[in-house]
């Protein structure tokens, strides 16, 4: 390549002879976030934080064992993580779900 062409390479690039290509990059000062509208229009805290059974067991104030035989097939949602996968609740779902069942008249 001859020192021509390559003076013509760099100024097709933009990046003048003595600037590092990373330091004569220009980013902008904006936020680089989400720039699209949310999905959920309850906003992020809709479902809660997930928690495990073991958290579900002490928000509730039983044992794991009795959130997997006795509220589970009451209607306790959750989600698996796959086909044999580990249970995954949302705090926000949970609560819900103890609420409605007090006004019902028990759990």
């Amino acid at each position: 390549m001859t020192n021509d062409s390559h003076a013509e390479e760099i100024r097709k690039s933009g990046f003048e002879s003595g600037e590092k290509p990373l330091d004569s990059l220009s980013f902008s000062p904006g936020d680089p976030g989400q720039r699209y509208p949310r999905q959920n229009p309850q906003g992020t805290d809709a479902l809660g934080d997930p928690l495990t059974i073991r958290e579900v067991a002490r928000l509730i104030g039983c044992s794991p064992w009795t959130v997997r035989h006795r509220y589970l097939p009451k209607g306790l949602p959750h989600m698996r993580s796959g086909r044999l996968g580990k249970l995954i609740f949302y705090r926000a779902q949970v609560v819900r779900w103890i609420l409605q069942r007090q006004q019902k008249g028990g759990m």
